[in-house]
């Protein structure tokens, strides 16, 4: 899905409509996005074509300063995107002026697989959707339930080696 390689079909955002039936509308100025989540998607998808213009136009003013067109343009075209999941939406509706839309986009860049996470903050301005602010999301640490092996355990895959001659030795 990478912005030189993709070609006008699927939305990239997720929500399995034509591309030029979803965001393509946005990102073409045909039409404003009417909630916070449908200007999170087009954003999605300008990460996803390149179209940074589209990402430094609908950044609040209040924090437009704050981003640099290289840095965007730079992480747009070096990385491969994977998807986008929206996890929840707060407000962000036609008829309010915030929202909070949470969610976690997987990329590869580099060979390796990242997930951006965050709650994502807009705000109306003059009318229109804007992104204003993020927030980090907080990961839950790991959380072993069963007890570690130990490499003369049994191995797990049922080869019925010690681990440490199967599975360990790869």
């Amino acid at each position: 899905m990478n912005s030189s390689t993709k070609e006008i079909g699927t939305c990239p955002c997720g929500s399995k409509k034509n591309l030029a039936e979803c965001c393509e509308l946005y990102l073409s100025g045909k039409k404003q996005p009417e909630t916070a989540e449908q200007l999170m998607r087009a954003r999605y998808s300008a990460f996803v074509l390149n179209r940074v213009d589209f990402i430094l136009d609908t950044h609040h003013s209040k924090t437009r300063n704050e981003v640099k067109r290289e840095e965007i343009e730079e992480w747009s075209k070096r990385s491969e995107w994977l998807g986008l999941s929206i996890l929840n939406t707060e407000n962000g509706r036609q008829k309010d002026e915030q929202g909070v839309v949470s969610f976690h986009a997987r990329y590869k860049t580099d060979g390796k697989v990242n997930e951006h996470r965050e709650h994502a903050l807009f705000e109306r301005e003059n009318g229109k959707w804007r992104f204003l602010d993020a927030q980090a999301m907080k990961t839950d640490p790991i959380v072993r339930n069963e007890p570690k092996l130990s490499r003369n355990d049994p191995c797990p895959c049922g080869s019925g080696k010690k681990y440490k001659k199967c599975c360990a030795a790869s």
